[in-house]
């Protein structure tokens, strides 16, 4: 399995700025916007398993042979110093923010302080996996710990009621969206972009169901900045919160006004003539109204064109991408720093493929999404022979 990455790289966490302003002819915007699907370099002899991102760091999981966790991005070079390659050895899970990178190994669960140069773990507890497993509890995954989660800020640890039997969780920019093993979902935190997708804008401190998912079962969730997803064990997608920039697929009214304002500027004189006719009174039956979205409170299903079932799902800060059961990668909303992956800057609000893996004859398997990029773990297509 390889990995790509695509989007925001100011501080180098998709490739190294200097290789790839060789690349580019020293162009800085080169540097900063990777806007080809580029192969992340494994930091050791192992193939990476995993990916983990936060707005200026790239954590990766290797799980052959010893596995160990390796940072790139923001002050890599500390950040290996203090809780590099050696320390993470049997390390099976990572996460990271931009304060803290939390490792799982199989007997215990650390949390490490990347802004500060300490050889010690500012939070660690000891896990036992083999009573979990024996219990029929399911394993868990990270931000899941045993008795609740590891936040993004202080405090790291929030419990969670064991009622919950949670499955995954998902954090965004100041929200929470659980999996339970029923396939419910749960939602907390700040609600003020319709991101819990109660129906209203208010916050709630404790888990509370969506109850318009009431009654489906969801096998995969994921959260943004301001927006929340949820897969149905169907393969449909369902997503709610902010859509300012086209972020859960629906018709963005301040996107259309941008690409309104980019097609007018190109047209050059041939707007001018555009702009007349627009003036003009529609004839009598011709008067319609465009329905635009900016939040949406509740749960909404997307339809994906062609018609596909949805494997994975991730969301950056204002962007979303998703992996069909076929393969392919699709992506869509807030797209300036290339991280929708179509080799340009330009932001949609509906999905569109990367047409970059078909080309290449590979097969999308998962997606993760940095705040501003995106990474992508693709196989080889089998090409059969003549």
């Amino acid at each position: 399995m390889r990995w790509f990455g695509f989007g925001f790289n100011a501080f180098g966490q998709i490739c190294d700025r200097g290789r790839l302003s060789e690349a580019a002819g020293s162009d800085v915007t080169e540097e900063v916007k990777v806007l080809r699907p580029t192969e992340l370099e494994s930091c050791c002899c192992s193939k990476i398993s995993g990916v983990r991102a936060s707005w200026s760091r790239r954590a990766t999981v290797h799980e052959d042979g010893d596995s160990c966790v390796c940072v790139a991005g923001f002050d890599a070079a500390s950040s290996s110093q203090s809780c590099g390659v050696s320390l993470s050895l049997g390390c099976k899970d990572a996460s990271i923010s931009e304060q803290h990178l939390t490792l799982a190994f199989p007997d215990r669960i650390e949390s490490w302080d990347l802004q500060r140069k300490d050889q010690t773990p500012s939070w660690s507890t000891e896990t036992n996996t083999q009573s979990e497993s024996s219990s029929g509890c399911p394993l868990l995954n990270l931000p899941l710990v045993p008795g609740g989660y590891m936040a993004t800020k202080p405090p790291l640890f929030r419990s969670l009621s064991p009622h919950l039997k949670a499955k995954s969780l998902a954090l965004g920019g100041d929200h929470a969206v659980l999996l339970c093993a029923s396939g419910a979902v749960f939602t907390w935190g700040l609600g003020s972009h319709g991101q819990l997708g109660h129906g209203g804008l208010t916050s709630e401190e404790e888990p509370r169901a969506v109850e318009a998912l009431w009654g489906m079962t969801m096998s995969t969730v994921a959260a943004g900045g301001w927006h929340s997803v949820a897969i149905s064990d169907g393969g449909d997608l369902y997503l709610w919160g902010w859509n300012e920039s086209g972020q859960i697929g629906l018709p963005s009214r301040g996107l259309r006004k941008t690409m309104q304002q980019q097609s007018s500027q190109q047209a050059g004189a041939l707007c001018q003539d555009a702009d007349v006719k627009s003036g003009e009174d529609p004839q009598e039956g011709e008067k319609h109204e465009d329905v635009f979205i900016s939040i949406q409170a509740f749960p909404a299903l997307l339809d994906v064109t062609p018609s596909c079932e949805i494997r994975t799902v991730s969301c950056g800060s204002r962007h979303t991408a998703a992996v069909t059961t076929t393969g392919d990668l699709y992506t869509w909303g807030w797209g300036e720093y290339g991280q929708l992956g179509h080799q340009t800057l330009i932001s949609s609000d509906e999905p569109h493929r990367v047409e970059f893996f078909r080309e290449q004859q590979m097969r999308v398997v998962d997606v993760v999404c940095g705040t501003w990029n995106t990474f992508a773990a693709v196989l080889k297509e089998e090409v059969p022979s003549p």
